[in-house]
Protein backbone atom coordinates (compact mmCIF):
# COMPACT_ATOMS: atom_id res chain seq x y z
CA UNK A 1 0.00 0.00 0.00
CA UNK A 2 0.80 3.26 -0.79
CA UNK A 3 2.76 4.93 2.60
CA UNK A 4 -0.35 7.53 4.09
CA UNK A 5 0.71 10.05 6.84
CA UNK A 6 -0.59 10.09 10.32
CA UNK A 7 -3.47 11.93 8.93
CA UNK A 8 -5.12 9.41 7.56
CA UNK A 9 -5.49 6.98 9.90
CA UNK A 10 -2.59 4.09 8.86
CA UNK A 11 -0.20 2.80 11.96
CA UNK A 12 0.93 0.04 10.63
CA UNK A 13 4.33 0.66 11.41
CA UNK A 14 3.48 0.14 15.19
CA UNK A 15 2.77 -3.40 15.27
CA UNK A 16 4.59 -5.15 12.87
CA UNK A 17 2.92 -4.40 9.24
CA UNK A 18 4.96 -2.90 6.85
CA UNK A 19 3.35 0.77 4.85
CA UNK A 20 3.55 -1.85 1.81
CA UNK A 21 0.70 -4.27 3.90
CA UNK A 22 2.95 -6.84 3.41
CA UNK A 23 4.51 -8.99 6.22
CA UNK A 24 7.06 -7.20 8.44
CA UNK A 25 9.89 -8.13 11.41
CA UNK A 26 8.42 -8.02 14.58
CA UNK A 27 7.54 -4.70 16.02
CA UNK A 28 9.70 -4.10 18.91
CA UNK A 29 6.90 -2.19 20.30
CA UNK A 30 5.45 -5.27 22.31
CA UNK A 31 8.32 -5.06 24.42
CA UNK A 32 8.29 -1.44 25.29
CA UNK A 33 6.01 0.07 27.21
CA UNK A 34 3.94 1.87 24.94
CA UNK A 35 3.14 -1.39 23.62
CA UNK A 36 0.66 -2.04 26.18
CA UNK A 37 -0.77 1.68 25.13
CA UNK A 38 -1.56 1.30 21.99
CA UNK A 39 -3.22 -2.14 22.34
CA UNK A 40 -5.71 -0.52 24.91
CA UNK A 41 -5.98 2.45 22.23
CA UNK A 42 -6.77 -0.58 20.12
CA UNK A 43 -9.59 -2.16 22.55
CA UNK A 44 -10.98 1.77 23.37
CA UNK A 45 -11.03 2.14 19.22
CA UNK A 46 -13.01 -1.44 18.66
CA UNK A 47 -15.47 -0.04 21.33
CA UNK A 48 -16.49 2.72 19.79
CA UNK A 49 -16.85 1.14 16.68
CA UNK A 50 -19.02 -1.31 18.57
CA UNK A 51 -20.79 1.14 19.89
CA UNK A 52 -21.59 3.32 16.65
CA UNK A 53 -22.81 -0.01 15.22
CA UNK A 54 -25.49 -0.11 17.27
CA UNK A 55 -27.25 2.65 15.87
CA UNK A 56 -28.83 3.02 13.18
CA UNK A 57 -27.39 5.86 10.90
CA UNK A 58 -24.07 5.35 12.05
CA UNK A 59 -21.24 3.17 10.88
CA UNK A 60 -18.19 2.01 12.35
CA UNK A 61 -16.21 2.33 9.51
CA UNK A 62 -17.01 6.01 10.23
CA UNK A 63 -15.35 5.61 13.42
CA UNK A 64 -12.42 3.96 12.02
CA UNK A 65 -11.92 6.76 9.94
CA UNK A 66 -11.96 9.49 12.42
CA UNK A 67 -9.74 7.52 15.03
CA UNK A 68 -6.81 6.87 12.37
CA UNK A 69 -7.39 2.83 11.99
CA UNK A 70 -8.98 2.29 8.82
CA UNK A 71 -6.87 1.14 6.29
CA UNK A 72 -5.22 -0.79 8.58
CA UNK A 73 -8.15 -2.67 9.87
CA UNK A 74 -8.94 -3.40 5.79
CA UNK A 75 -5.53 -4.49 5.18
CA UNK A 76 -5.59 -7.04 7.81
CA UNK A 77 -9.47 -8.39 7.29
CA UNK A 78 -8.13 -9.10 3.28
CA UNK A 79 -5.59 -11.20 4.43
CA UNK A 80 -7.21 -13.81 5.87
CA UNK A 81 -7.31 -16.13 2.02
CA UNK A 82 -5.51 -19.14 0.70
CA UNK A 83 -2.12 -17.92 2.00
CA UNK A 84 -2.90 -17.39 5.44
CA UNK A 85 -4.75 -20.86 5.79
CA UNK A 86 -1.70 -22.51 4.28
CA UNK A 87 0.13 -21.11 7.15
CA UNK A 88 -2.75 -22.51 9.99
CA UNK A 89 -1.98 -25.68 8.53
CA UNK A 90 1.81 -25.46 8.38
CA UNK A 91 1.72 -24.60 12.38
CA UNK A 92 3.50 -21.14 11.57
CA UNK A 93 1.93 -19.48 14.15
CA UNK A 94 4.11 -16.34 14.38
CA UNK A 95 3.89 -15.83 10.66
CA UNK A 96 0.04 -15.90 10.67
CA UNK A 97 0.14 -13.71 13.32
CA UNK A 98 2.03 -11.40 11.55
CA UNK A 99 0.56 -11.79 8.28
CA UNK A 100 -2.96 -11.39 9.75
CA UNK A 101 -2.12 -8.47 12.29
CA UNK A 102 -3.79 -10.45 14.74
CA UNK A 103 -2.76 -8.72 17.57
CA UNK A 104 -4.51 -5.85 16.46
CA UNK A 105 -7.39 -7.73 15.60
CA UNK A 106 -7.84 -8.97 18.77
CA UNK A 107 -7.42 -6.08 20.51
CA UNK A 108 -9.99 -4.11 18.07
CA UNK A 109 -12.52 -7.54 18.54
CA UNK A 110 -12.66 -7.51 22.29
CA UNK A 111 -13.48 -3.40 21.92
CA UNK A 112 -16.15 -3.88 19.26
CA UNK A 113 -17.65 -7.09 21.73
CA UNK A 114 -17.78 -5.16 24.51
CA UNK A 115 -19.34 -2.06 22.63
CA UNK A 116 -21.71 -3.49 21.61
CA UNK A 117 -22.66 -6.06 24.56
CA UNK A 118 -22.44 -3.19 26.72
CA UNK A 119 -24.48 -0.78 24.96
CA UNK A 120 -26.70 -2.04 23.04
CA UNK A 121 -29.82 -1.72 25.65
CA UNK A 122 -28.22 1.67 26.24
CA UNK A 123 -28.61 2.68 22.55
CA UNK A 124 -32.15 0.91 22.24
CA UNK A 125 -33.48 3.19 25.07
CA UNK A 126 -32.09 6.17 23.53
CA UNK A 127 -33.67 5.93 20.59
CA UNK A 128 -37.08 4.73 21.95
CA UNK A 129 -37.05 7.81 24.67
CA UNK A 130 -34.41 10.31 23.63
CA UNK A 131 -34.46 10.26 20.01
CA UNK A 132 -33.83 13.96 19.25
CA UNK A 133 -31.06 14.12 21.68
CA UNK A 134 -29.39 10.74 20.59
CA UNK A 135 -29.55 12.51 16.67
CA UNK A 136 -27.86 16.03 17.91
CA UNK A 137 -24.88 13.37 19.55
CA UNK A 138 -24.45 11.93 16.22
CA UNK A 139 -24.79 14.56 14.13
CA UNK A 140 -22.32 16.50 15.70
CA UNK A 141 -19.95 13.32 15.48
CA UNK A 142 -20.71 12.53 11.75
CA UNK A 143 -20.40 16.35 10.40
CA UNK A 144 -16.71 16.74 12.59
CA UNK A 145 -15.54 13.49 10.83
CA UNK A 146 -16.23 14.48 7.90
CA UNK A 147 -13.73 17.87 8.32
CA UNK A 148 -11.61 15.57 9.86
CA UNK A 149 -11.60 12.71 7.06
CA UNK A 150 -11.29 14.99 4.19
CA UNK A 151 -7.39 14.61 4.80
CA UNK A 152 -7.37 11.71 3.65
CA UNK A 153 -7.59 12.50 0.04
CA UNK A 154 -4.17 14.69 -1.24
CA UNK A 155 -5.91 16.49 -4.21
CA UNK A 156 -9.67 17.39 -5.03
CA UNK A 157 -9.65 17.48 -8.50
CA UNK A 158 -13.13 18.00 -10.38
CA UNK A 159 -13.44 13.78 -10.56
CA UNK A 160 -12.60 13.60 -6.82
CA UNK A 161 -15.47 15.87 -6.66
CA UNK A 162 -18.31 14.40 -8.57
CA UNK A 163 -17.44 10.73 -6.72
CA UNK A 164 -17.79 12.74 -3.41
CA UNK A 165 -21.53 13.42 -5.34
CA UNK A 166 -22.19 9.92 -5.81
CA UNK A 167 -21.15 8.94 -2.44
CA UNK A 168 -23.89 11.47 -1.06
CA UNK A 169 -26.30 10.60 -3.73
CA UNK A 170 -26.15 6.68 -2.48
CA UNK A 171 -25.99 7.53 1.15
CA UNK A 172 -29.03 9.76 0.57
CA UNK A 173 -31.18 7.01 -1.76
CA UNK A 174 -30.69 4.07 1.08
CA UNK A 175 -31.70 6.65 3.92
CA UNK A 176 -34.41 6.83 1.91
CA UNK A 177 -35.85 3.44 1.41
CA UNK A 178 -38.83 2.29 3.74
CA UNK A 179 -38.39 -0.38 6.27
CA UNK A 180 -39.96 -3.83 5.62
CA UNK A 181 -40.67 -6.22 7.93
CA UNK A 182 -38.28 -8.95 7.49
CA UNK A 183 -38.02 -12.68 9.18
CA UNK A 184 -35.13 -14.14 11.67
CA UNK A 185 -34.92 -17.64 9.83
CA UNK A 186 -31.75 -18.56 9.49
CA UNK A 187 -31.13 -18.14 5.98
CA UNK A 188 -32.37 -14.68 6.35
CA UNK A 189 -30.35 -13.69 9.25
CA UNK A 190 -27.10 -15.15 6.98
CA UNK A 191 -28.04 -13.19 4.25
CA UNK A 192 -28.97 -10.00 5.93
CA UNK A 193 -25.76 -10.07 8.00
CA UNK A 194 -23.22 -10.48 4.81
CA UNK A 195 -24.52 -7.12 3.82
CA UNK A 196 -24.82 -5.49 6.57
CA UNK A 197 -21.47 -6.14 7.53
CA UNK A 198 -20.20 -4.84 4.16
CA UNK A 199 -22.29 -1.37 4.99
CA UNK A 200 -20.47 -1.45 8.89
CA UNK A 201 -16.61 -0.92 7.46
CA UNK A 202 -18.12 1.69 5.07
CA UNK A 203 -18.12 5.24 6.15
CA UNK A 204 -21.40 7.14 5.88
CA UNK A 205 -23.36 3.46 5.64
CA UNK A 206 -24.70 1.81 8.93
CA UNK A 207 -24.89 -1.38 9.20
CA UNK A 208 -27.39 -0.99 12.27
CA UNK A 209 -29.48 0.74 9.52
CA UNK A 210 -29.57 -1.75 6.62
CA UNK A 211 -30.20 -4.53 9.41
CA UNK A 212 -33.33 -1.69 10.42
CA UNK A 213 -34.12 -1.75 6.96
CA UNK A 214 -34.33 -5.70 6.58
CA UNK A 215 -36.54 -5.54 9.68
CA UNK A 216 -34.10 -7.87 11.55
CA UNK A 217 -32.61 -5.20 13.82
CA UNK A 218 -34.71 -5.44 16.60
CA UNK A 219 -34.70 -9.11 16.93
CA UNK A 220 -31.00 -9.43 16.65
CA UNK A 221 -30.34 -6.66 19.10
CA UNK A 222 -33.01 -8.83 21.54
CA UNK A 223 -31.10 -11.38 21.12
CA UNK A 224 -27.67 -9.79 21.87
CA UNK A 225 -29.54 -7.92 25.00
CA UNK A 226 -30.82 -11.72 25.97
CA UNK A 227 -27.38 -12.93 26.42
CA UNK A 228 -25.92 -9.95 27.76
CA UNK A 229 -28.21 -10.27 30.50
CA UNK A 230 -28.07 -14.43 30.71
CA UNK A 231 -31.05 -15.50 28.91
CA UNK A 232 -29.35 -18.01 26.98
CA UNK A 233 -30.90 -21.15 25.27
CA UNK A 234 -30.01 -23.31 21.81
CA UNK A 235 -32.36 -21.45 19.55
CA UNK A 236 -30.69 -17.78 20.30
CA UNK A 237 -27.11 -19.13 20.21
CA UNK A 238 -28.18 -21.21 16.77
CA UNK A 239 -29.09 -17.75 15.46
CA UNK A 240 -26.48 -15.88 16.71
CA UNK A 241 -24.07 -18.27 15.11
CA UNK A 242 -25.70 -18.53 11.54
CA UNK A 243 -25.36 -14.39 11.84
CA UNK A 244 -21.72 -14.34 13.10
CA UNK A 245 -21.39 -16.71 9.98
CA UNK A 246 -23.16 -14.06 7.95
CA UNK A 247 -20.98 -11.49 8.59
CA UNK A 248 -17.85 -13.55 8.42
CA UNK A 249 -18.80 -14.16 4.51
CA UNK A 250 -19.73 -10.79 3.65
CA UNK A 251 -16.19 -9.09 5.23
CA UNK A 252 -14.04 -11.37 4.07
CA UNK A 253 -15.63 -11.16 0.55
CA UNK A 254 -15.83 -7.32 0.59
CA UNK A 255 -12.58 -6.35 2.60
CA UNK A 256 -10.41 -7.68 -0.75
CA UNK A 257 -12.19 -5.26 -3.36
CA UNK A 258 -12.16 -2.34 -0.79
CA UNK A 259 -8.51 -3.00 0.30
CA UNK A 260 -7.48 -3.41 -4.00
CA UNK A 261 -9.47 -0.06 -4.22
CA UNK A 262 -7.55 1.21 -1.33
CA UNK A 263 -4.23 0.50 -2.53
CA UNK A 264 -4.94 1.30 -6.26
CA UNK A 265 -7.03 3.79 -6.91
CA UNK A 266 -7.02 5.68 -3.36
CA UNK A 267 -7.78 9.36 -3.19
CA UNK A 268 -10.95 8.58 -5.60
CA UNK A 269 -12.26 5.80 -2.92
CA UNK A 270 -11.83 8.02 -0.19
CA UNK A 271 -13.50 10.57 -2.00
CA UNK A 272 -16.72 8.29 -2.40
CA UNK A 273 -16.34 7.16 0.84
CA UNK A 274 -16.38 10.73 2.32
CA UNK A 275 -19.32 11.27 0.29
CA UNK A 276 -21.13 8.07 1.69
CA UNK A 277 -20.38 9.98 5.22
CA UNK A 278 -21.99 13.71 4.24
CA UNK A 279 -25.12 11.93 2.74
CA UNK A 280 -25.60 10.30 6.21
CA UNK A 281 -25.70 13.38 7.56
CA UNK A 282 -29.17 13.88 6.46
CA UNK A 283 -30.13 10.50 8.41
CA UNK A 284 -29.06 11.93 11.65
CA UNK A 285 -30.93 15.70 11.57
CA UNK A 286 -32.21 16.18 15.13
CA UNK A 287 -35.05 18.45 14.38
CA UNK A 288 -37.37 15.85 13.90
CA UNK A 289 -40.32 14.46 14.76
CA UNK A 290 -42.34 10.55 13.96
CA UNK A 291 -45.02 11.06 11.47
CA UNK A 292 -48.70 10.66 12.91
CA UNK A 293 -49.32 8.11 10.76
CA UNK A 294 -46.31 5.95 12.14
CA UNK A 295 -46.39 7.01 15.99
CA UNK A 296 -48.40 3.82 16.97
CA UNK A 297 -45.73 1.67 15.39
CA UNK A 298 -42.46 -0.09 16.53
CA UNK A 299 -39.58 2.12 16.70
CA UNK A 300 -38.16 -0.26 13.34
CA UNK A 301 -41.08 1.06 11.35
CA UNK A 302 -41.52 4.46 12.35
CA UNK A 303 -41.19 7.20 9.87
CA UNK A 304 -39.41 10.24 10.54
CA UNK A 305 -40.07 14.09 9.03
CA UNK A 306 -37.73 17.34 9.67
CA UNK A 307 -39.51 20.26 11.64
CA UNK A 308 -38.55 23.92 11.74
CA UNK A 309 -36.93 25.23 15.01
CA UNK A 310 -39.88 27.28 15.85
CA UNK A 311 -42.43 23.92 15.37
CA UNK A 312 -39.94 21.36 17.33
CA UNK A 313 -41.46 21.08 21.04
CA UNK A 314 -38.02 20.25 23.09
CA UNK A 315 -35.03 22.66 23.74
CA UNK A 316 -33.07 23.21 20.52
CA UNK A 317 -29.92 25.06 22.43
CA UNK A 318 -29.49 21.47 24.05
CA UNK A 319 -29.62 19.89 20.83
CA UNK A 320 -27.02 22.59 19.91
CA UNK A 321 -25.10 22.07 22.57
CA UNK A 322 -24.88 18.09 22.49
CA UNK A 323 -24.03 18.46 18.75
CA UNK A 324 -20.87 20.98 19.53
CA UNK A 325 -19.65 18.61 22.30
CA UNK A 326 -19.88 16.04 20.19
CA UNK A 327 -18.21 17.58 17.39
CA UNK A 328 -15.40 18.24 19.61
CA UNK A 329 -14.88 15.31 21.26
CA UNK A 330 -13.99 14.34 17.32
CA UNK A 331 -11.50 16.82 16.91
CA UNK A 332 -10.24 15.88 20.17
CA UNK A 333 -9.68 12.35 19.57
CA UNK A 334 -8.57 12.95 16.42
CA UNK A 335 -5.44 15.23 17.50
CA UNK A 336 -4.84 12.25 20.32
CA UNK A 337 -4.93 10.05 17.69
CA UNK A 338 -2.34 11.54 15.72
CA UNK A 339 0.01 12.03 18.74
CA UNK A 340 0.12 8.61 19.19
CA UNK A 341 0.51 7.49 16.03
CA UNK A 342 3.66 10.06 15.48
CA UNK A 343 4.75 8.92 18.86
CA UNK A 344 5.17 5.60 17.71
CA UNK A 345 6.57 6.37 14.67
CA UNK A 346 9.92 8.47 16.12
CA UNK A 347 10.16 5.58 18.81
Amino acid sequence: MTPVNASNGSDTSSEGIDSDGGEAAPSSDARRPDGIVMMMLNVFRGFCMGAADTVPGVSGGTVALILGHYDRLIEAISHVDADSLGLLRSGKWMELARRMDLRFLIALGIGIVVGIGSLAGLMHWLLQHRVNETMAVFFGLVLASVWVVRRNVDQWTAPRSALLGVGVLVACGISRIPATTGDASHVFLFFSASIAICAMILPGISGAFILLLLGVYEPVIGMIKGVVKGQIDIDILGRLAVFAAGCLFGLLAFSRLLNYLLKHFRDATMAVLIGLMVGSVGRLWPLQRVTPETAELELKYQVFEWVSPTKYEGSVLILLVLAVIAAAVVIAADHFTRRMQSSAAAA
